[in-house]
């Protein structure tokens, strides 16, 4: 902040009556002007968790009360959780389904073993601190042996109704060191749906003690609360008390906004179960309330810049619900100042390592890759939130291999690369080197640096920044990232805010000296630790495609995942500065081929490519081109089915595609290329969206009018439906032709349309 600036701060404050302030930013402004470095601790009033906008505050002054916005202490202990997981279990395991109806049977849940210390070895080994399970989920079907309801395992076979799932994964999480969470969904469908259920009942509201007395199963916890509440809010207060005393320390407490159903305009009166939980397990947070906020999308999306000091409308201290939070931009300077509170509230990152919350089989149900779930832990944790991970257990009551495999392999990658900080033996401010988060350093508009010097040169690419929240807040919202080079400075990349956690990823460099520059910030900003690290890129596969104009492009390859897709390349995000070899002239890339860059053109052959790092080559990708497309145009088809239209088997993308109607007498494509072309065969590409339309018999026509058709060649595809990878077909004869006409014959398995992902011709 400038001396002119902090002037002019001051007089608005003065103005405002805060004398108090005042008189201490007249203090800092002596010190600015007498001295280099601000030796003040940078807090000129008391910090909250919840602070209130007057009317009469001006820009500055909300960017000051923002900078003394702090998490509470249980809110900062789930921050320091970092990776969690999530556990979703239930009917919906044995049913295949996403979302239950409520009716279902229980017996269906036909539970013959469960494995939660293989759940919770697994989970460790992942560096995973806490596991939130679904104790119940919107079917209203329970977990553990709960007093007030007979839908859930008591009615199920699992050892003969005695079974108590909650219980078994208590007991692990201690063995093994894990904190404890429930989801107790305060959707219930069985409720909604059962004739006696008591959601949305319309019963009237009235005082009733919680817990409510059941014969023969009395509290341990002898602790009651009295509450005004309908039927449902009893139901569902007496289950949290049950959660909260008989299965030992709860950290978490989570919630969400899910209403599959709703009737006779039930409400949830979560004042009352705000104040039952912070009185049974003090060191819960609660998510989707107050406490922990959704990231806005369930597919391990991050934003840029994750900052937890939020804008309310109103108290979020009083408030009964909240809303989702979803948009891009939903705590900049600009949302902060429409706010008529400030509020810490920190974000969970929550996805899914299969496709879907719940288990449904092991040879559809793709896992996410390596790759994909170590990225989103740096994005998440190292963007200021915490990583919350949803692991299925399979119908055996484990983990299913694949899931084990990635997690052990997320854990070692983690520990390997964080385990170890390589500024352990570097100079510069202790308060900052010290790895101690209580610690820290304040930096002002003059000292807005920190330096760190090691004896001899190390080889980093990662850097972690972490502020001191629990003191001082978030203050920071752009930083630097500097290393000196050939005897000078180099910037090696900008980032925006720090908050808990930044960890600041770039390709590899070798220095003896860093330094971190603040840009720009709300106040004072307090450092409180810079640790360096290492992560060993591994040349992953690549990926090779050309786009309609003929410009080919090399990169990492995505994994595939269907579900809910968060956009990143993964490989590409975590394997920064890796080279990337290739070439079109047939032979194999070695360390002398050309480096990729850019985007080249390439009117037609074939790219062989090869990635490199740390002196290791990764696997051979090829890739055949046929002629660019761009001059192409579809000028006959028997019909399309209305989205699939015929444009999309043209147009270099694999995942569009041309789907004709109900089959007539035949289904056709017809393509004008631009010009003659020389031809000596083409690859089809099919669709692998589903198994309808695929070609396994066909013939290739041309023309020299587009009007009338001549023969090529017949050809034939087989296992299509198993295998639907592109193939290719050379003609006995080279042709040349500036029409050509693709017929199907026989479409596999019977089908009735015709589908193509992409027609390529081949010179």
């Amino acid at each position: 902040m400038t001396t002119i600036n902090l002037y002019r701060h001051t007089f608005s404050l003065f103005h405002r009556g805060l004398r108090a302030v005042f008189f201490i930013y007249m203090f800092l402004l002596l010190i600015s002007c007498t001295q280099n470095k601000v030796e003040i601790d940078s807090l000129v009033m008391p910090v909250s968790n919840t602070i209130k906008i007057d009317g009469d505050d001006t820009n500055d002054s909300i960017l000051l009360k923002a900078a003394h916005i702090i998490p509470t202490p249980n809110q900062y202990e789930a921050l320091k959780n970092e990776f969690i997981a999530f556990i979703h279990f239930g009917p919906n395991t044995f049913t295949r389904m996403e979302w239950g109806n409520g009716m279902e049977d229980p017996k269906i849940f036909n539970l013959q073993k469960l494995n939660t210390d293989q759940w919770c070895k697994t989970m460790a080994a992942a560096q995973m601190k806490m596991v939130i399970i679904t104790v119940k989920h919107h079917d209203g079907f329970v977990l553990w042996q709960s007093r007030y309801t007979k839908h859930g395992i008591m009615s199920t076979p699992f050892k003969n109704g005695k079974g108590d799932i909650l219980k078994e994964l208590s007991a692990s999480c201690k063995k093994y060191g894990l904190k404890l969470g429930v989801y107790l969904s305060p959707a219930d469908l069985f409720q909604i749906e059962n004739k006696d259920g008591l959601y949305g009942n319309l019963s009237e509201y009235s005082e009733r003690t919680i817990p409510r007395a059941v014969e023969g199963r009395p509290f341990k916890n002898k602790t009651t609360f009295k509450f005004k509440v309908d039927d449902y809010n009893e139901y569902f207060l007496n289950q949290l008390f049950e959660l909260l005393t008989e299965y030992g320390s709860i950290d978490e407490v989570w919630f969400d906004g899910a209403h599959p159903k709703r009737k006779g305009g039930q409400t949830y009166n979560y004042m009352a179960w705000k104040q039952l939980i912070t009185t049974l397990a003090p060191k819960a947070v609660i998510y989707g309330k107050q406490d922990i906020r959704w990231c806005g999308n369930e597919a391990g999306g991050t934003r840029d810049s994750e900052f937890n000091v939020m804008p309310y409308a109103e108290n979020p201290q009083e408030m009964n619900s909240f809303a989702d939070i979803t948009g891009e931009d939903i705590a900049s300077k600009e949302k902060l100042y429409e706010a008529k509170y400030l509020h810490y509230q920190q974000a969970e990152t929550n996805t899914s390592i299969r496709e879907g919350w719940f288990y449904r089989d092991d040879d559809k149900q793709k896992v996410r890759s390596v790759d994909d779930v170590f990225d989103i832990f740096e994005r998440s944790v190292g963007g200021n939130s915490t990583f919350l991970l949803n692991i299925p257990p399979n119908r055996d009551g484990k983990f299913s291999d694949e899931d084990v495999k990635v997690l052990n392999e997320v854990g070692k990658r983690i520990q390997e690369t964080y385990g170890k900080n390589l500024f352990e033996k570097a100079t510069g401010s202790n308060n900052v080197l010290d790895e101690d988060l209580s610690s820290f350093e304040v930096l002002d508009s003059v000292n807005n640096e920190i330096i760190i010097t090691i004896k001899d040169p190390i080889k980093i690419n990662r850097i972690v920044l972490q502020e001191a929240i629990a003191t001082h807040g978030e203050r920071v919202e752009k930083h630097a990232l500097d290393a000196w080079i050939d005897n000078a400075w180099k910037e090696i990349l900008t980032a925006t805010n720090i908050g808990y956690k930044r960890i600041l990823r770039f390709p590899e460099v070798n220095s003896n000296k860093f330094r971190i520059r603040i840009l720009e910030s709300r106040f004072y900003p307090a450092i409180s630790n810079v640790t360096a690290h290492y992560y060993k890129p591994k040349p992953p596969q690549l990926a090779i495609t050309r786009d309609i104009n003929g410009f080919v492009s090399i990169h990492p390859k995505r994994h595939d995942f269907g579900w809910k897709p968060h956009g990143e390349n993964a490989s590409e995000n975590i394997n920064s500065g890796i080279k990337m070899r290739y070439t079109t002239d047939g032979n194999e890339p070695t360390s002398d081929s050309e480096i990729y860059i850019e985007p080249f053109l390439l009117e037609s052959g074939e790219v062989k490519a090869k990635a490199e790092a740390n002196d290791e080559k990764g696997s051979l990708t090829m890739q055949l081109f046929g002629i660019v497309k761009k001059d192409w145009k579809v000028i006959g088809e028997d019909n399309s089915s209305g989205k699939h239209s015929s444009k999309y088997a043209i147009d270099e993308n694999s995942k569009t595609y041309w789907q004709s109607g109900p089959k007539n007498d035949l289904n056709f494509i017809s393509i004008d290329l631009g010009k003659a072309q020389n031809i000596k065969g083409f690859i089809y590409t099919p669709q692998k969206e589903h198994n309808e339309g695929m070609i396994e018999k066909g013939v290739l026509k041309s023309s020299k009018d587009g009007k009338t058709w001549q023969l090529i060649d017949e050809f034939e595809f087989g296992n299509l439906i198993n295998d639907p990878t592109p193939r290719t077909h050379y003609f006995k004869e080279a042709i040349t032709t500036k029409y050509i006409r693709i017929e199907s014959k026989v479409i596999a398995g019977g089908g009735k349309t015709a589908a193509i992902s992409e027609i390529d011709l081949l010179q």
